[in-house]
């Protein structure tokens, strides 16, 4: 029987609080959802796993990048403020944080594949209605309510980790970065021609697209064989495993399935218990870390590109007082993005996958603590790198570095948080970043001083 490599061994297993396991008759041979699973490999039903459960990260992406194309325009048509707009983005993540959580409990309650399926169906709705939005405030509410759908998507994230082999895990789940970017570089393709001819309404309507067709196949993904041990669907999951090893062309391992049905699983709290502490506080400030400095590099290229505020670079001129036009009376200026802007934009998106080979291969060498220390390192560099006065292409150049190294921190940082902490703490780091998304916004519209149209200042 296959055994899980050495890496395995050190992973922390919540379930080891409060389980209790059940002596198996003697001379009967036994084995556990995880020893079938390495028993099983790797084969067709794995690489249709991947390909289904990959496409969520394009919807993802697709989502949450759209926010970034759409701001210019939405801020044109309302006449928002600066707080405004930021306020989307903030509410966003606010329903991505408070839905993440409940739809982490009732995952563990009713099924991951039930939650995944009702996600999208969530996502997909709500969607589609904020592109009938009225006004401003019901843009924002539709919003927030598909960040909330959007949180559910790391249910796929779960089932695809569970299903895989150990050994195979350090180079599926990093290529799975392939997806979002493809997400990405779609949505922005779309943004270049949707917008500026039949504007930012049908964008999220073609964009929603994606998600509802994707629900159409996830009848070929079956539910966590995990979820169904512990919830006493023994049968279940024996047919889930049987049907993914008549798929790759390989036998069952011999024996019976047996893992105790019932049992406590992880909770919350069992992240604060003095074995885990460390593990738990470690990770957050981590998670808190990536997903800072990776947002961070999306919004903050947009808002480089939509002022202009490339070093070197010119402001516009302040409207002429005279000017009694509607824009002059606007409480902002309207500033779109170009096509220049646009493929600024897909080259920097570029940069997430740019790195994809180096992080595989450092990831399953090197292991994912020191690979995640270089890359957070070298993070850390090229964002001091920006304070350089350098040209547009110059400019171009850092971004896509960092867009590189932030995706290479979350490819290690996924992985080792759903092999350590899988279920419990994966909920809590989602809920942190989300949290410190919020937080760094609301930081953002209350800074004392506000610099537009401001000429600069000399510090003595």
């Amino acid at each position: 029987m296959a055994t899980a490599p050495k890496e395995a061994e050190n992973a922390i297993g919540l379930e080891e609080i409060h389980t209790e396991g059940k002596e198996p008759p003697k001379g009967q041979k036994t084995f556990t959802v995880e020893e079938a699973v390495e028993t099983i490999g790797f084969g067709r039903f794995h690489i249709m796993l991947f390909l289904i459960m990959g496409s969520t990260g394009v919807v993802e992406a697709m989502e949450i990048m759209l926010i970034a194309v759409v701001s210019p325009l939405i801020r044109c048509e309302w006449q928002l403020q600066d707080w405004q707009v930021a306020l989307v983005t903030t509410m966003v993540f606010f329903g991505y944080m408070v839905f993440s959580i409940v739809l982490g409990l009732l995952a563990d309650r009713y099924g991951r594949w039930k939650i995944l399926l009702l996600s999208f169906l969530w996502a997909a709705y709500f969607s589609l209605l904020t592109s009938f939005a009225p006004s401003y405030i019901w843009f924002v509410f539709l919003r927030a309510m598909v960040g909330g759908g959007v949180s559910g998507h790391a249910q796929g994230l779960i089932i695809k980790t569970e299903f895989l082999p150990t050994k195979y895990r350090g180079y599926m789940l990093p290529l799975s970065q392939v997806f979002w970017l493809a997400g990405s570089l779609l949505i922005i393709g779309l943004a270049s021609v949707v917008n500026p001819t039949v504007g930012w309404r049908w964008l999220i309507r073609i964009a929603s697209i994606p998600g509802i067709l994707l629900i159409l196949v996830f009848k070929f993904i079956p539910e966590s064989a995990r979820y169904n041990m512990t919830t006493g669907n023994t049968a279940v999951a024996l047919a889930t495993l049987q049907r993914i090893a008549r798929m790759n062309g390989v036998a069952m391992p011999e024996g019976q399935l047996r893992e105790p049905a019932k049992e406590r699983r992880g909770r919350f709290k069992d992240l604060i218990h003095p074995k885990y502490l460390r593990t738990t506080l470690q990770i957050w400030i981590i998670w808190l870390g990536i997903a800072f400095t990776y947002y961070g590099v999306i919004l903050a290229s947009a808002e480089l590109l939509e002022r202009d505020l490339v070093c070197g670079s010119v402001a516009p001129p302040l409207q002429d007082s005279g000017d009694d036009s509607e824009e002059s009376h606007s409480p902002c200026h309207c500033h779109f993005f170009g096509p220049a802007a646009y493929q600024t934009m897909i080259i920097s998106t570029v940069g997430e996958i740019a790195l994809n080979p180096v992080n595989l291969l450092s990831i399953n060498l090197l292991g994912r603590r020191l690979s995640l220390c270089i890359t957070m390192g070298c993070t850390a560099l090229f964002f001091l790198l920006l304070n350089i006065c350098t040209s547009s292409a110059g400019m171009v150049g850092f971004l896509f570095v960092l867009r590189a190294l932030v995706s290479a921190n979350f490819n290690t940082i996924y992985i080792y948080t759903a092999e350590v902490l899988m279920s419990a703490s994966f909920i809590g780091a989602l809920c942190l970043f989300s949290s410190v998304c919020i937080v760094c916004a609301i930081s953002a519209v209350t800074l004392p001083i506000e610099t537009k149209g401001r000429a600069l200042q000399q510090v003595k």
